[in-house]
């Protein structure tokens, strides 16, 4: 991470207690994530950024996940609004006139993403390997 986002990223901790400076390490990571998955340069949608981290979450920490996103501070898909919208105000990321706070509300339940849904994605990968 260069320098200047590593100060920007420590001013924004420093005003907003509620996220690790990891928890915005990773959203900026799960950005380039997505642009790669839907194979775009720019602009993704809350929707889709959202889905990239779920993805990304899973992929990196898998049981842990949870645990890995309280440690953050990150409770619920609204907190990665907070985040993004953090980055957004301190002119780290943009947004278009579309883009609110509110498409990061519900996106998905942590417990079914993440405990089930790598349950699913494991039992998946277990059964491909007894074809």
């Amino acid at each position: 991470m260069n320098q200047d986002l590593t100060y920007v990223l420590g001013t924004i901790c420093e005003k907003d207690l509620r996220y690790k400076p990891d928890a915005y390490e990773f959203v900026m990571e799960a950005l380039s994530f997505t642009q790669k998955k839907y194979r775009r340069s720019r602009h993704v949608s809350g929707k889709e950024l959202l889905e990239g981290m779920k993805e990304l979450l899973l992929h990196k920490y898998g049981p842990m996940a949870i645990t890995v996103l309280n440690h953050w501070g990150v409770e619920t898909t609204k907190d990665f609004g907070h985040i993004v919208f953090n980055l957004v105000d301190n002119k780290v990321l943009s947004k278009s006139e579309d883009d609110d706070i509110d498409s990061f509300e519900d996106g998905y339940d942590f417990e079914e993403a993440f405990t089930r849904g790598y349950r699913r994605q494991l039992e998946k990968r277990i059964s491909r390997m007894r074809s």
